[in-house]
């Protein structure tokens, strides 16, 4: 008796934990405007509420569904406003072509955040090929955990009819328990350094994902936004499973969080 209601309790605080968890999306760093069928200008690319093609309301299902909370931030990273974050998600920094004034990662905001990851958060930071991101920047944050995204372009992929060009396998990786394989087109790769390694790399041996314990935190780094609506919504074909990868990612990002 004794030792079911001791199984019992187990269960109970362990959902309890996975419930309290809150997942950030920046918009600040990212921040693209385009003008809507009104032709009235509203925000867009890569957040919780565009259920577009360029959004991210799958990935944030996906964190609901384990028991997580959405939240977005608007303004620079600070240690007031990231303390109820656990997990803080960077994607794709604005370059001037796609805002006219963008918010560069400046070195205040890399230690607000150098500081919160140190203590415990998890940050991901994805990244994407340097024609499409501000990454000098980026890199300045990437650098305090041992990651630099490089100026290249890996898994190029011309048209639908070169899926292939963007496989990449998942089998056996511990990140990915369910996907086997998934597809990542047109990304930069990572180069490493101390706390820093490698957790998934291409046919050409570069590293595709990377993480780092820092402190109690972790990071976790892609060259590419690749868990967008695009990639997750069914159009890929049937043998690769980025919505699985979206599953197993959010999951592992939630056993990261430090119990308190």
């Amino acid at each position: 008796m004794k030792k079911i209601i001791l199984t019992g309790i187990a269960l109970v605080s362990t959902c309890f934990m996975v419930s309290a968890q809150t997942v950030m999306l920046d918009y600040y760093f990212n921040h693209e405007v385009h003008k809507n069928k009104a032709g009235q200008e509203e925000r867009f690319h890569y957040m919780w509420e565009d259920h577009a093609s360029s959004g991210f309301s799958i990935l944030g299902d996906v964190f609901k569904n384990q028991g997580a909370k959405l939240t977005s931030l608007d303004s620079a990273p600070t240690a007031a406003n990231l303390k109820d974050a656990n997990i803080y998600i960077i994607v794709d920094p604005d370059t001037k072509k796609e805002s006219p004034n963008p918010n560069y990662i400046e070195e205040k905001d890399i230690n607000e955040i150098e500081k919160w990851v140190k203590a415990g958060g998890v940050l991901v930071m994805f990244a994407n090929d340097s024609a499409n991101v501000e990454l000098p920047h980026f890199n300045h944050l990437a650098a305090k955990f041992g990651m630099h995204f490089n100026d290249d372009l890996q898994n190029h992929v011309i048209d639908d009819k070169h899926f292939q060009d963007g496989a990449l396998i998942t089998a056996g990786n511990p990140i990915f328990p369910t996907a086997q394989k998934i597809f990542m087109k047109d990304v930069c790769s990572i180069g490493l350094e101390g706390p820093a390694r490698s957790a998934l790399k291409n046919g050409n041996g570069a590293t595709i994902i990377a993480i780092a314990k820092y402190g109690k935190g972790t990071v976790f780094a892609v060259g590419d936004p690749w868990l967008y609506n695009e990639y997750t919504n069914g159009r890929l074909p049937a043998e690769y499973e980025n919505r699985k990868a979206a599953d197993d990612v959010a999951k592992w990002l939630i056993k990261q969080i430090p119990a308190k």
